[in-house]
């Protein structure tokens, strides 16, 4: 065998053993959390609240945590879709060889790295200014902060995939920038756009240290944005804290209802972008 295929040989291996890591960590854990949380998994755990005693391992749900938690992800990502939607458009009509765009993009990616507890704290030093206490509102901001470069980028990310020539021709036709940007790009663009959006929610669903002091933790429903509201992901935490082995186990049955929830939002958003795929031009 001569030295080229000899590299491709060891390329492919190599690309081979990291495809295993991937798979079987990712076997690992959904093994780790279905074992452990199956057996305590019920009915009730999805459709109550959490009753007196609850962490001491008597009755109760986490309904407060899945619904909260749905809120929390849900405003977050709204909110960063708001700021960051029109941003992506500036940046790729507007402002797409100009400095600033390659100096929002910077601060974009910057923004993207910083761990989100710094998010967390920088919310809470916000909400101690304005004078807000933890609330569904406090975690709110706080994940839409944590969420906005994800959108951004992967939106702006998205504009550059559209072939020049399809802009150029509806700049022939007479349409403006924004007209464009609107009846041809992000048709073209849109199950792109619809993963961006997946992930950032899976950011924001599964992120625990951003809200742990904006949204605090309660064990009612949400029902108003100035009041605390629970998480999956602090459920988790606040339950494998106890050294009650049921409360435990109620912990990984709390990871696999977050687990199951972020599968199935990912499996409902590939149906949706490939049923979008009909109005993309090839």
């Amino acid at each position: 065998m001569n030295r080229r295929m000899i590299e491709e040989i060891l390329f492919k291996c190599m690309m081979l053993v990291s495809l295993l890591i991937v798979l079987g960590s990712l076997g690992l854990i959904f093994l780790t959390v279905f074992t452990n949380g199956l057996p305590a998994l019920n009915l009730a755990m999805l459709t109550q609240t959490p009753k007196g005693g609850y962490y001491l391992g008597k009755e109760g749900g986490i309904l407060n945590a899945i619904v909260g938690s749905l809120c929390l992800a849900g405003g977050a990502t709204l909110i960063a879709f708001l700021v960051g939607f029109p941003i992506a458009i500036y940046l790729h009509f507007y402002a797409k060889r100009k400095r600033i765009a390659e100096i929002v993009r910077l601060v974009m990616d910057v923004l993207w790295g910083i761990p989100s507890i710094v998010y967390g704290a920088f919310a809470f030093i916000l909400m101690l200014w304005l004078g807000v206490r933890a609330s569904l509102l406090g975690g709110i901001l706080a994940l839409a902060f944590l969420e906005l470069p994800i959108l951004t980028r992967g939106i702006d990310e998205a504009f550059t995939m559209v072939p020049t020539a399809l802009t150029e021709a509806s700049y022939g036709l007479g349409a403006t920038k924004i007209e464009t940007a609107v009846k041809v790009v992000i048709r073209q663009t849109a199950p792109v756009i619809l993963t961006a959006i997946l992930l950032a929610f899976g950011r924001g669903i599964g992120d625990a240290a951003s809200v742990l002091f904006t949204a605090g933790f309660t064990d009612r429903l949400p029902d108003s944005l100035f009041r605390p509201a629970a998480s999956l992901p602090l459920a988790v935490f606040f339950q494998l804290a106890t050294p009650f082995p049921a409360v435990q186990q109620r912990a990984y049955a709390s990871a696999l209802v977050l687990t199951g929830l972020i599968l199935f939002i990912s499996i409902l958003s590939r149906a949706l972008a490939n049923k979008m795929k009909k109005h993309i031009i090839r």
